[in-house]
């Protein structure tokens, strides 16, 4: 397949994604969608060269869905597995195999920063926490300086451990 036949799929990908995004979820979900498209077209096996791209088009939005709790009805936006299926006229677990084999691909998990809504990476329990010495604690157990490196830290995209000077 030619660079020119991807980027053809790719761009139908988009199209199909953003169609679905647009009428049924959000602005969020309409940008993780194409990010991950996009990803997948960088590939140096594009995925999607293969198979039919209702199927990758469902996997995307389920992949990105189920790491953002789309499927929880205490979330929004809700919505289940077999309406994307239906949206998208494919099987359930064929989209949910496929999605799984994306998800694996780019690591993808509850919190990824990558592909989190904003609502996620908002609500990330990590978010209050910290490593220090290997141990996970609280950031407002640290004293004020220090939990102001972290927020700046975190605010330049940066993560940060501390450790703690052991000489006896």
């Amino acid at each position: 397949m030619t660079k020119q036949e991807i980027k053809q799929k790719e761009e139908k990908l988009l199209e199909m994604t953003g169609a679905f995004c647009t009428q049924k979820l959000d602005d969020d979900y309409f940008q993780l969608c194409e990010k991950l498209i996009k990803k997948l077209g960088r590939k140096r096996d594009v995925p999607f060269q293969r198979g039919k791209l209702e199927i990758w088009a469902a996997a995307v939005v389920y992949a990105i869905g189920s790491i953002n709790f789309l499927f929880d009805k205490s979330f929004e936006p809700y919505m289940t597995a077999d309406q994307i299926s239906e949206y998208f006229g494919t099987k359930n677990s064929t989209v949910s195999n496929k999605a799984r084999e994306i998800k694996d691909m780019f690591d993808m998990w509850h919190f990824s920063p990558e592909f989190s809504t904003k609502r996620m990476t908002e609500s990330n329990p990590f978010n209050k926490m910290v490593m220090v010495d290997g141990f996970i604690v609280p950031i407002d157990t640290l004293p004020d300086d220090l939990q102001q490196m972290v927020r700046d830290a975190r605010a330049r995209g940066e993560d940060i451990e501390f450790h703690t000077n052991r000489d006896e």
